[in-house]
């Protein structure tokens, strides 16, 4: 039984578009970057009969055209299945675009976390061939409570690093894309010798079948002798396996010849064009107000005691304007007064310590931060306080915490500067 694999392989790939699903959300973050989740990664039989379609060649296209790639990995289950192993074998020639997230690292304790980390490494040593070593943010990337707080600031450093690395891709981008017409340029150029040679290595009448057989199999030599013919780097050429699959399916004597004119023409916009290109990016980077990722993780929670935060959703609330809080601030006085207040007021610093006691991550304490300090002093009176307890007890009751502060929820003495605020906008 003959079998045409690039038909079935054509197959699999144009399967894909009915299984692949979009979303819009009004979300200040995606006017600036699109997020793009694979499925779930599969082992033993499902990963050979469940997907439909060929998932690694998916990803091998994704890869080229993101600006970032982000490896998740939980602390408590490190194992790479083949199927995972064979996806980030996909990723080759973009590992400068991949960063590895060790996540809810807060399960472990300090000296299981080490052992994990190293036993990570050695993993992804195994799949991924690169001299430099990757980068791993190790930290618990969701908003439920810590369970081990030894290494809380370990992940909020850790956090901040990996919010700045997204943060920073649109500036990147253009330049991203320049490097990207270089590498198909010269992968073009590449390509055109390759052909070239076959085609005039090929017979004009008999055992064309016998001689493109031999070229294929000698298809590692040839990519030595095109090297030192035209002083090209080896990490240029495609992957011989990859090649030598793909020239199956073609006739030799259909190639074209070499065009030195062409090729001529590549040479002179890789050596000119390309760096006035670059030149003027940088011309532009310089004149225009410097592009980052806004809102959600990256949104204004710096302000405070904590150094950052993200969260969004909205919860929903009692549409009537009693301050929902009432009911329990006698309860929340009490530790109010037990934190030195002056004035009236306690310290952010005070405020944290009483805060951190909730055991959730520094990125959900931030946003309370910022929805409980109403005038923005850097400081909590005791409404303000007994806001920010409330909104810790609904967190930790499974809740998301809203974008903005509801009605019910604005402390009774700041409704009146909410209310002006409105109305003057």
């Amino acid at each position: 039984m003959v079998i045409d694999r690039q038909r079935v392989h054509n197959k699999l790939i144009f399967s894909f578009p009915c299984r692949f699903m979009c979303a819009q959300l009004p979300n200040q973050v995606l006017k600036s970057i699109s997020i793009i989740d694979s499925p779930g990664i599969l082992s033993g039989e499902k990963q050979r009969i469940s997907r439909g379609y060929d998932f690694c060649h998916v990803l091998q296209w994704f890869a080229e055209r993101v600006d970032r790639i982000i490896l998740l990995f939980d602390a408590h289950k490190l194992d790479i299945s083949d199927e995972f192993s064979e996806a980030i074998k996909a990723f080759r020639g973009q590992d400068d675009k991949i960063r590895v997230v060790l996540n809810k690292a807060d399960q472990v304790d300090t000296q299981q976390l080490m052992r994990v980390y190293g036993a990570l490494m050695w993993s992804l040593g195994k799949v991924i061939n690169t001299p430099e070593v990757l980068r791993v943010y190790i930290g618990s990337f969701w908003a439920q409570p810590l369970q081990n707080t030894e290494n809380r600031k370990l992940f909020e450093a850790e956090a901040q690093d990996l919010f700045q690395d997204i943060q920073n891709l649109p500036q990147k981008a253009t330049v991203r894309k320049l490097n990207d017409l270089i590498k198909r340029s010269r992968l073009a150029k590449v390509h055109a010798y390759i052909i070239s040679y076959l085609k005039k290595e090929m017979p004009s009448v008999f055992g064309k079948e016998n001689k493109k057989k031999e070229l294929i199999s000698k298809l590692p030599e040839i990519y030595r002798q095109l090297q030192q013919e035209y002083q090209i780097s080896p990490g240029d050429f495609p992957e011989v396996k990859k090649m030598q699959e793909q020239l199956e399916n073609y006739d030799f004597t259909k190639f074209h010849s070499l065009k030195p004119k062409l090729i001529e023409a590549v040479d002179n916009m890789l050596a000119n064009k390309v760096a006035y290109l670059m030149t003027l990016v940088t011309q532009e980077e310089r004149s225009m107000p410097t592009q980052k990722v806004q809102g959600g993780a990256f949104d204004g929670t710096t302000a405070g005691p904590f150094d950052h935060g993200y969260g969004e959703g909205a919860k929903e609330g009692a549409d009537e304007e009693e301050w929902i809080v009432a009911k329990d601030k006698p309860t929340y006085d009490e530790i109010f007064y037990t934190l030195s207040p002056v004035n009236g007021r306690i310290s952010g610093a005070n405020a944290k310590k009483d805060m951190l006691t909730s055991k959730l991550p520094n990125s959900v304490l931030g946003k309370i931060w910022k929805l409980a300090d109403c005038d923005n002093d850097g400081m909590l009176d005791e409404e303000e306080f007994a806001l920010a307890k409330h909104l810790i007890k609904i967190k930790l009751e499974g809740y998301e915490l809203p974008n903005s502060l509801p009605i019910h929820l604005v402390p009774p003495s700041h409704r009146k500067n909410i209310k002006e605020s409105f109305e003057y906008t």
